[in-house]
């Protein structure tokens, strides 16, 4: 495959994945504010920009849903939502003969939706914010429901090859880096601080599972008894939860496995060997033993080692040279 080709794919996948990820977030956060004292929103939101990696230029000021627009609308913002999906479908261009027809379709929809000029936030007299005559949340999601369904038409429509597979490392290891930052965003917060009210104690609890789609696959597993244990051995360690890092690392595992036995390159193993420490440090990990430790250092870990993942595969796939493509 192209190294151009490949490249478009992977962000492509990557920023759709991102885009979802935000949108979810300031969803759930602004869902949660009818339960909230001025100090919990305080700290909520600062988690909100924690966890997205702090975008640049972007602050919390106070008001939410100011935030919320800068993080939606503002295109000067290279991690707001709708910069976000720009670049994705200007990915998806360059690969048009590479996706399917729903595909192109269904993002270039997406696209045209959320660059409408009436589609704006507005401030009304009374504080609430309105797309239109639209609520915020109705937007967010109009947008994850979107990005849920390009990634079931990808699954339904594409040739599971080696581009389909760059999509997948695209989606998992962005999705493997969110939810570290999303773990580390509310330790300090919650693992930290026991002596928090039971009341809202619960309520962050839920609302970090619902940041992570998993309040409701949680309670199948454990019931609705939160606790901090339960909470990130779930999110880290579950292997059948498409959204803990274990499943996301698994499934990347998988897809480079597969564009290595398509391309054939021997050079992957270097590749294969840092996924699959990674795999196997969670695999066999005992989450008493990961409370036991320095949790922050060890989700920053986890962040480093996807980074070097993603370097190798540009190393291998995208930025190589012709003596190392003629090598093998």
């Amino acid at each position: 495959m192209l190294s151009r080709v490949a490249d478009s794919l992977y962000w492509m996948s990557r920023y759709l994945e991102r885009a979802e990820h935000t949108t979810r977030l300031l969803d759930v956060n602004l869902n949660l504010m009818l339960d909230e004292s001025p100090t919990s929103a305080d700290r909520r939101w600062q988690r909100v920009l924690q966890a997205l990696g702090n975008p640049k230029d972007v602050e919390w000021t106070g008001d939410p849903y100011a935030l919320t627009r800068a993080l939606t609308f503002d295109t000067e913002n290279k991690a707001s939502i709708l910069s976000l999906i720009i670049a994705a479908r200007e990915n998806s261009r360059h690969v048009r003969e590479q996706i399917s027809t729903e595909q192109w379709h269904r993002l270039n929809s997406l696209y045209l939706q959320v660059t409408r000029p009436e589609i704006q936030y507005k401030r009304m007299e009374n504080g609430a914010v309105g797309a239109q005559s639209a609520e915020p949340t109705e937007f967010l999601q109009q947008v994850m429901e979107a990005v849920h369904q390009f990634q079931g038409v990808s699954d339904s429509t594409m040739s599971h090859g080696e581009g389909w597979q760059f999509i997948q490392v695209g989606r998992y290891i962005e999705r493997a880096s969110a939810t570290a930052m999303l773990l580390e965003a509310y330790h300090e917060d919650l693992w930290l601080q026991p002596e928090r009210p039971e009341g809202n104690e619960y309520l962050e609890w839920m609302g970090l599972l619902r940041s992570a789609t998993a309040f409701e696959a949680y309670c199948k597993v454990y019931t609705a008894d939160l606790t901090p244990e339960k909470i990130m051995e779930f999110l880290l360690l579950d292997e059948e939860f498409p959204h803990s890092l274990r499943f996301s690392i698994d499934s990347l595992q998988q897809a480079l496995g597969a564009i290595q036995r398509e391309s054939g390159k021997s050079r992957a193993d270097q590749l294969r060997r840092l996924a699959g420490k990674l795999q196997g440090s969670l695999s066999y990990s005992d989450v008493d033993e990961i409370m036991a430790q320095d949790v922050v250092a060890y989700l920053r870990g986890i962040q480093t080692q996807c980074g070097a993942i993603h370097s190798t595969i540009y190393q291998l796939y995208v930025d190589y040279s012709i003596q190392a493509a003629l090598a093998g």
